[in-house]
């Protein structure tokens, strides 16, 4: 197979068409619409809002019943909007969790080891950190290699809400093609300001096909058709869509869909509750008597405006104030704002690091434990994306093809997700000391809590034992060049010991 398809006519609108006699633009425009308003886009945008702190608690609204029995917005109490985003905290759990830390690579061919090192830069894992964090508030997150103007090999992430997926199959493992919405700011010369345009780009295996979309209507953009790279200045594109995948589950179900109501409940109770002890009128509620009494309706706008109660005795005689102390109980509110946490991480499947179980000096059954829900988690997560770098192998093997470093579209590879989990680390080194002479030094340096990359270790203890070779062998030529030699002992044989023969 080629590495490259020629360019070649797409069958899609052209710059001079429109979707009134395209059918093919026609039919653009009624997926992209159904997509833009449907629910799963909803919940997308949803997660990402609630990620950066923009709750529903931020705009509500206190109401109390009016006199004519119907709600009615009220001003003039306290109405406090606090947000404890254990959303966010969340989020980052799964993210730092999965890819926290460096995925390390496997690979027999130590050449195809070195370019995949390079092409996984630090900057790459800084992508790869975003990308899952876009999965888990978006359900599935998006990376699309590409070459810039320079020819280097890089890569882009897209969040859900920006991509519209065609699928081939139901269980959604292959791709027609997407569609990617995205708004941009643009300096109006006409009114003056800043005027916003949205785009949207059809990416195929023809290349990508540029559009404007205003009214929900298509329009074939100046620059209407770009391939993905060129050689020789030539336009070129890739055998297979430059879209993947990397999916939070196997159904695409965004993290908020699991925790949104036992936010908004934990907001809600947090600023009930500071609205209680804002309210110093309401701890104490007056009674008016011999003041007129007033209807049902009323009475109850009075009370919960002005914290007033008006009532008439028997023999309508006696007036006075009096008062009815109403008091907050704080361990209460206290109460249901732990079992709201402890819920919104039982429901997230994330863990709570401030657990009995983490007292003093826990062992490493404590902490494995503790990680139960988010390891089930994760392990979902891990198998899609996964499936995700599968894909972006091929992407990668044919890159090096075409810079001359090789064809390794054979060799394996394996990515490893390094999890950033608590340990035991005296545990965990003893245990590598009791494993030499039963499995390899590879596989023991691997699971060493204090080793990041294996090659690299192995590589240093090398060095090592030559050094100390090379120390041990300069240590014994010193020994030698110092030691005295050997003085030779008087045998009795030869003139010496004739004459003294003779004298005795």
């Amino acid at each position: 197979m080629g590495v490259f398809n020629m360019f070649k006519q797409p069958d899609l609108p052209t710059p001079d068409t429109s979707s009134s006699s395209n059918p093919n633009i026609r039919y653009l425009e009624i997926v992209l619409k159904q997509w833009l308003d449907g629910p799963a886009r909803e919940e997308q945008l949803l997660g990402e809002s609630y990620y950066d702190g923009d709750h529903d608690i931020l705009y509500r609204v206190k109401k109390v019943i009016g006199a004519d029995g119907n709600l009615i917005p009220i001003e003039n109490v306290a109405n406090n909007k606090l947000v404890d985003n254990q959303y966010r905290k969340l989020v980052d759990q799964k993210t730092n969790y999965v890819l926290g830390k460096p995925i390390s690579i496997a690979a027999e061919n130590d050449e195809y080891l070195k370019q995949l090192t390079k092409v996984f830069s630090k900057k790459v894992h800084r992508q790869l950190r975003t990308l899952a964090q876009y999965a888990v508030d978006g359900g599935v997150a998006w990376l699309y290699p590409y070459y810039n103007e320079r020819g280097e090999f890089k890569f882009d992430v897209f969040p859900a809400y920006e991509i519209c997926p065609i699928w081939k199959d139901k269980a959604h493992t292959e791709l027609e093609y997407v569609m990617r919405y995205y708004p941009e700011d643009v300096y109006d010369t006409k009114k003056g300001g800043i005027k916003q345009i949205y785009h949207v780009d059809v990416y195929t295996t023809d290349g990508i096909h540029h559009f404007v979309y205003h009214g929900g209507r298509l329009t074939p953009a100046k620059n209407d058709h770009s391939d993905y790279f060129k050689v020789n200045d030539q336009g070129r594109n890739w055998d297979r869509l430059p879209i993947i995948p990397f999916k939070y589950n196997n159904k695409e179900i965004p993290l908020i869909r699991n925790v949104k109501a036992l936010q908004d409940a934990l907001n809600q109770v947090l600023s009930d509750f500071q609205n209680n002890m804002e309210e110093d009128p309401r701890t104490t509620i007056l009674v008016l008597k011999n003041y007129d009494g007033t209807n049902i309706p009323e009475f109850r706008q009075n009370l919960a405006t002005y914290g007033v109660i008006k009532v008439t005795t028997v023999d309508g005689v006696q007036g006075g104030v009096e008062t009815l102390n109403v008091e907050v109980n704080a361990a209460n509110y206290q109460a249901i704002l732990m079992q709201l946490k402890r819920a919104i991480v039982e429901n997230g499947r994330g863990f709570d690091a401030k657990e009995e179980r983490m007292d003093g000096d826990p062992n490493q059954m404590n902490i494995e434990s503790m990680y139960t829900d988010i390891d089930l988690d994760v392990n979902g997560m891990e198998t899609e994306f996964q499936a995700g770098f599968e894909e972006l192998k091929w992407f990668i093997d044919q890159y090096l093809i075409h810079k001359g470093h090789g064809d390794f579209t054979e060799d394996d590879v394996e990515f490893v997700f390094n999890r950033d989990i608590f340990i035991n680390e005296d545990a965990k080194i003893d245990n590598c000391v009791k494993s030499v002479g039963i499995i390899s030094n590879k596989t023991i340096l691997s699971r060493h809590p204090w080793v990041t990359n294996v090659e690299h270790e192995l590589r240093e203890i090398e060095n090592d034992k030559q050094a100390d070779l090379e120390e041990m062998d300069a240590t014994l030529k010193i020994q030698a060049k110092n030691t005295p030699k050997p003085t030779p002992k008087n045998t009795g044989s030869g003139s010496g010991s004739a004459k003294s023969a003779k004298k005795e």
